[in-house]
């Protein structure tokens, strides 16, 4: 039995993330809901604007330009993270919820090469949903901008990726957090809670002072591009700089990342 079990070969790294992926891409219902959050959003948003600006071009202005780029990346960061949150409980959590882990661990598959894997794994769905919401809101700010100023393509490039690194942030940290609890609901309510709520209430209380730029929204509206920068804030505007924000950001995922392989690595199969 020894001799056989050493004989079977363990799947590579790469291997591991691309089961993670189809896992994830097996789950409709899932796959229905990110869509919901960041697809459906972008069309109806600027479908209304154009619809608007048709009937009415008097008093409704075209659906592209600058501002309506930075409406629609806070509409997308917004729904966005919401959804990274979702995947993120979901590949840190639903393995041990349906008892498929210890399936794993039994095979002897390094755990910490397991939870390495859903990184990669995740962020190839995640990514393809938000990257496609991000080209309807590209397309539409650079065609249809009519008389107000187009986006250049070195904005829509720095836009792009700092939507798809928000999104990537949150779904790094539901990953992490739903490794320790174990708990895709908990996960899910914890991260929403502070999001939406807790940070901005945080970064509203203007005696904690520097200690506001460490909610990871006020690092990233300070690396948002300059063009879009007054858009995207839906909070009161901290002066953090750029150093201060890069660590911040750092220091989250690297926290999430730390504390999600620990739990992986001794969490009883």
């Amino acid at each position: 039995m020894s001799t056989a079990a050493a004989t079977v070969p363990r799947p590579r790294s790469f291997g591991l993330a691309r089961a993670e992926l189809l896992k994830l891409r097996k789950r409709r219902g899932m796959s229905v809901v990110v869509t919901l959050l960041t697809v459906v959003p972008m069309v109806i948003a600027y479908g209304i604007l154009g619809i608007l600006h048709a009937a009415n071009p008097d008093h409704h202005g075209p659906a592209g330009g600058v501002a309506n780029l930075g409406a629609g990346m806070l509409t997308l960061v917004l729904l966005g993270s919401v959804a990274a949150i979702v995947v993120g409980a979901s590949a840190g959590a639903d393995d041990l919820t349906s008892g498929v882990f210890r399936e794993l661990v039994v095979t002897g598959r390094s755990r910490l090469a397991l939870f390495g894997s859903r990184i990669p794994g995740g962020l190839a769905y995640l990514l393809a949903f938000a990257a496609v919401a991000f080209a309807i809101s590209a397309v539409v700010s650079g065609l249809g901008n009519g008389d107000l100023p187009a986006p250049s393509v070195k904005l829509l490039i720095e836009s792009g990726v700092w939507v798809l690194a928000d999104v990537a942030f949150y779904f790094v940290l539901g990953l992490g957090l739903a490794s320790v609890t174990g708990s895709r609901a908990y996960t899910i309510g914890i991260l929403l809670a502070f999001r939406t709520v807790v940070g901005h209430i945080l970064t509203a209380i203007t005696s904690l002072g520097v200690y506001r730029e460490a909610v990871p929204d006020v690092a990233f509206v300070r690396l948002a591009p300059g063009a879009v920068e007054e858009y995207v804030n839906d909070g009161p505007h901290v002066g953090a700089s750029l150093t201060a924000a890069i660590v911040v950001l750092l220091l989250w995922l690297g926290i999430a990342v730390v504390i999600g392989a620990w739990r992986t690595a001794t969490r009883d199969a």
